[in-house]
């Protein structure tokens, strides 16, 4: 077969066979259109935050700064699995190199872990901005604020790395069969015929590194925001309070609630349907939801794009209206 070779006297897999949605062949062009229209929804609407924050000076602050990372991270995490899954619904035999997908792998864990510090971040920033709001501008200087998106980057990357160099040392013997539409990293482990104890063990520490961590600290936080939030006397000052932290609160609760409820729940007595449900609500919905939930629920990101529209709207009506004057 062209998708296992031998070598010696092992059989090396060279390519694998995504079994994801094989359940529902008559659905394929159904799957198509609503992961299409999730798909193009994520890209425009991080997009529209992206270009809301950089051309809107008073979002020029350290909160929306991290959005403009979050937003970027989340247009970078779907395009990691979408495209291919989008290409594979017309095609017969689903298929990955064996090198697309650790670099599927690379990429989905470097996003993933760089999301989940990168939330860690704005929940400190919006800790300072409560907790400590006149000393906010010293202690979430543009450097500071530069230093902590720089180090969830770095953390992704690396924890990243380390995965990836340890999933390529594996020795796959076949099938090259996956039970996902995605490349992970427990997927591979199950078809390993090698000793996976490290890899398991380091997934562990990296779990609880990259993720647990981030998560708590994140609960901390906002159990003292809380705290300082029900001490201010105004009902009025309480809600602006809380207003500026309601989205970031909604982001972080679907985020990490997804991906523990995605790797952290028994491997066995889950049928395919489900495990593929619940990958697609962490990889795609996900990052479709978060733009949303920030220009519903956040005054300022609402002004800025409607003010976006109003800008395309008008330059519109300008340069038709020069047409019409010159002809």
């Amino acid at each position: 077969m062209k998708d296992i070779k031998e070598r010696g006297n092992q059989t090396v897999v060279t390519e694998f066979i995504f079994l994801g949605f094989s359940n529902h062949p008559e659905l394929q062009g159904l799957f198509f259109l609503i992961f299409s229209v999730v798909y193009l929804v994520t890209l425009l609407g991080n997009l529209l935050i992206l270009t809301a924050i950089r051309i809107n000076p008073v979002l020029h602050t350290p909160m929306y700064y991290f959005l403009s990372n979050l937003s970027f991270l989340d247009i970078c995490y779907t395009s990691t699995t979408v495209p291919i899954m989008l290409v594979n619904f017309f095609r017969e035999k689903k298929t990955i190199t064996y090198e697309g997908c650790l670099s599927q792998i690379f990429f989905l864990v470097t996003f993933a872990g760089s999301e989940g510090v990168l939330l860690a971040a704005m929940a400190y920033d919006r800790f300072i901005a409560i907790c400590y709001p006149l000393r906010y501008p010293v202690l979430m200087s543009k450097r500071v604020c530069a230093y902590l998106a720089a180090g969830s980057w770095l953390c992704g990357v690396v924890n990243s790395l380390t995965h990836t160099g340890l999933t390529a040392t594996l020795t796959l013997c076949g099938p090259n069969q996956i039970s996902h539409f995605l490349c992970d990293i427990p997927l591979l482990l199950k078809l390993s015929c090698s000793d996976t104890s490290f890899n398991e063990f380091t997934l562990y520490v990296s779990s609880a590194t990259f993720g647990v961590s981030p998560c708590l600290f994140t609960a901390v936080s906002y159990m003292l925001i809380i705290s300082a939030i029900l001490k201010i006397q105004s009902a009025q000052g309480q809600q602006k309070a809380f207003s500026t932290c309601a989205s970031h609160l909604t982001v972080v609760v679907i985020f990490f609630g997804t991906a523990n409820f995605n790797y952290d729940r028994p491997s066995s007595g889950y049928s395919l349907d489900v495990d593929i449900l619940v990958s697609v609500l962490f990889c795609i919905v996900t990052p479709m939801l978060n733009p949303i939930i920030y220009s519903l629920r956040n005054k300022e990101v609402k002004v800025a794009l409607r003010k976006l529209s109003k800008g395309h709207i008008l330059s519109y009506g300008i340069n038709d209206e020069s047409r019409l004057t010159i002809k």
